[in-house]
């Protein structure tokens, strides 16, 4: 009998696999960072083939490591970095354009031409306006490209996000599919409807003949082909977007249950049940999974530049070797000395969503020290935290209990701190560092009777550790205050919220 579960984990700045038992024990682990490519300021762009290539040699390896047989292996899960895309020839599979990420801004001037119709493109997705999403950026590459349009409408070309793409490939070409998930992220699918919304392709001129079919994120729902994977054909059980895979692995599949995920930006997702809950506070509507993995639906804020901002003071400003080397520089820092920085590298996401707002680093003196930089660094993951936290808190009328968080950040124990501290309410560590790949390989496991219930999984999942605030309320003020101020700063379409 089948005993595991691969997660394949195709993330902004590498792709990780996972190789989980039935008893929720990572047994064997593959990472590889990918090439980041940027061709002008804003644009950012990945290898399509350097992407499948990492999966495909990844999961060998993962699965060498893990000392299993073929015979072992139960199913695939997949979740993946969710409106960066893929455009390829149907019948060859070659790409035809690299990968546009979530994090480019090159459609910023579409979203701009389109801000007064953002109510009736909220009201038909859940999203707003701005070159996060897919939609416009499929629209810029279909307009700088007008032959790769006509060859769409007659069919010979595919869209898809990077579950689309690495499916297309591991089934040798035999299912184009993409979930509920990764649908909502590219503005084109009606989110009442779960299909693909005719007037988001007129607005956008897509054509929907590039499009995937879009299923629930449960499968069993298409197979990893003999020879790409394994000896064998093995089922692909689920696929899913990285931050609905995080919420599932935390186990927030109820209405009410909230995570953060920090990653190369920082992620927060309330889940809303059967109810699609309009934000007020410039939050998106998204899918989500319910017991089960049911679709449901969630509120999310997303914040661009999290982990990616630790990246950048490693290997653009040099300061350390390694990323977890900024937790001594942030401890030898002066405390809270007036130094901010706003990571603005491409824009501003939730609450703001100003696409062309940049970075900042305000109040520097001539005492000023490498670590004070480092720390206001990871200091301004939090405060971004904290500012989609209120929009959230407000939207949903309740105020957040906890926040339970996930992801590569979380290990670093003075931005836990100072995360609880900020918000002034506790911080629950995942005891699984890694809940976007386990919530892919929990639902296949689910899908393919590995586990049998939500409750089982819960065991595995566990309670993790907290961070409990220990700051008075008068610093906190200060220092959200001085937050404020230095997003003002950096704002191009709009105030600074008044938070405190």
């Amino acid at each position: 009998m089948a005993e595991y579960v691969l997660a394949i984990d195709q993330g902004t700045t590498g792709t990780t696999v996972f190789v989980v038992d039935r008893r929720g024990r990572i047994r064997s682990r593959a990472y590889a960072e990918i090439r980041q490519y940027y061709p002008r300021p804003g644009w950012v762009e990945h290898d399509p083939e350097e992407i499948y290539r990492s999966v495909a040699a990844l999961a060998k390896k993962a699965l060498r490591t893990a000392r299993i047989g073929a015979g072992g292996l139960g199913a695939i899960g997949i979740t993946n970095q969710r409106e960066t895309f893929v455009v390829w020839e149907r019948r060859t599979g070659r790409p035809v354009y690299r990968a546009i990420v979530w994090q480019c801004r090159r459609s910023a001037a579409i979203c701009d031409a389109l801000r007064e119709r953002e109510p009736e493109v909220a009201g038909h997705t859940g999203l707003l306006v701005d070159p996060y999403f897919s939609g416009t950026k499929l629209k810029w590459l279909l307009d700088e490209r007008p032959r790769l349009r006509q060859r769409a409408h007659r069919g010979e070309l595919c869209f898809g996000t990077i579950d689309t793409w690495l499916i297309f490939r591991l089934s040798r070409g035999t299912a184009f599919i993409t979930d509920y998930t990764n649908a909502s992220r590219t503005m084109l699918l009606n989110l009442a409807r779960r299909e693909w919304d005719d007037e988001m392709l007129t607005m956008l001129d897509v054509p929907r003949e590039m499009l995937p079919g879009v299923i629930s994120s449960r499968g069993p729902m298409a197979e990893a082909a003999a020879g790409t994977i394994a000896p064998r054909a093995i089922p692909i059980a689920s696929i899913i977007g990285d931050q609905q895979a995080a919420l599932f692995g935390q186990g927030g599949v109820h209405e009410g249950d909230s995570k953060a995920t920090y990653g190369t930006g920082a992620f927060l997702l309330t889940n809303t049940g059967a109810r699609i809950v309009p934000s007020r506070n410039r939050l998106v509507t998204t899918s989500a999974l319910g017991p089960d993995g049911a679709p449901a639906y969630a509120l999310e804020g997303s914040v661009f530049i999290a982990g990616a901002a630790v990246q950048w003071l490693r290997d653009q400003l040099k300061f350390f070797a390694k990323a977890s080397d900024s937790l001594a520089h942030a401890r030898a820092s002066k405390e809270q000395d007036g130094t901010y920085v706003v990571p603005a590298f491409v824009g501003l996401g939730a609450p703001y969503w100003d696409a062309n707002a940049r970075g900042a680093i305000v109040g520097i003196t001539r005492g000023t020290t490498r670590a004070d930089i480092v720390r206001a660094t990871l200091d301004s993951i939090a405060y971004q935290v904290r500012d989609v936290i209120l929009a959230m808190e407000s939207d949903v009328s309740e105020p957040m209990r906890e926040l339970r968080v996930d992801g590569g950040a979380t290990a670093n124990p003075y931005l836990m701190q100072f995360q609880a501290d900020i918000l002034g309410k506790p911080v629950r560590r995942s005891k699984i560092v890694e809940t976007t790949a386990m919530g892919a390989a929990m639902l296949a496991g689910l899908a393919v009777g590995l586990w049998k219930s939500q409750g089982e999984m819960a065991a595995i999942i566990g309670k993790g550790d907290i961070f409990k605030p220990r700051m008075n309320v008068a610093t906190r003020d200060r220092l959200t205050a001085g937050w404020n101020a230095a997003v003002a700063r950096v704002l191009t379409t709009r105030q600074a919220l008044s938070q405190s």
